[in-house]
């Protein structure tokens, strides 16, 4: 399900809680495999998803509705391997819990949106983006990342 509008922004975020709930029922062996030759495993794809929850929570939504500049983001690379390699030295129910946790007020924070501020203009960079595509943009990464990791775990 690509998403279209809120109400399936939404769904996809209520769902993503259920599904990495599910993921508790693998192995240790499955959660540590990578998903695809020299790539990642399940822990690190599943462990990079609540510092990008974190980051839009504390630096885009507070300033989506305000006539602010974004702050700038953090180095995609850099996050996403200190992301990595704390996934790889936690355990499989901290990495659900973290992600339970902060993907729970990510979900709390969306619901409050009126249909007006979903259609908010903001600008990143030099491109101007409303509310609702910067969303399905990311949850377009999220279904990305579930398929490989479900083509890993046969979940």
């Amino acid at each position: 399900m690509f998403p279209e509008n809120n109400k399936q922004i939404i769904q996809h975020y209520e769902l993503s809680l259920y599904w990495i709930k599910s993921l508790s029922d693998i192995s240790e062996v499955q959660w540590r495999m990578p998903i695809e030759p020299g790539k990642w495993s399940v822990a690190e794809v599943i462990g990079h998803l609540s510092p990008w929850d974190e980051f839009v929570l504390n630096h885009r939504i507070p300033f989506f509705f305000v006539k602010k500049c974004l702050p700038k983001g953090p180095d995609v690379a850099w996050m996403n391997t200190i992301a990595a390699k704390k996934s790889r030295e936690q355990s499989m129910e901290e990495t659900i819990k973290n992600f339970i946790a902060t993907r729970s007020q990510l979900l709390q924070a969306v619901q409050s949106f009126s249909d007006e501020q979903w259609q908010q203009l903001f600008t990143v960079g030099q491109s101007e983006i409303t509310v609702i595509a910067y969303f399905i943009g990311l949850v377009n990464h999220d279904l990305h990342h579930f398929s490989q990791v479900q083509n890993v775990i046969h979940v």
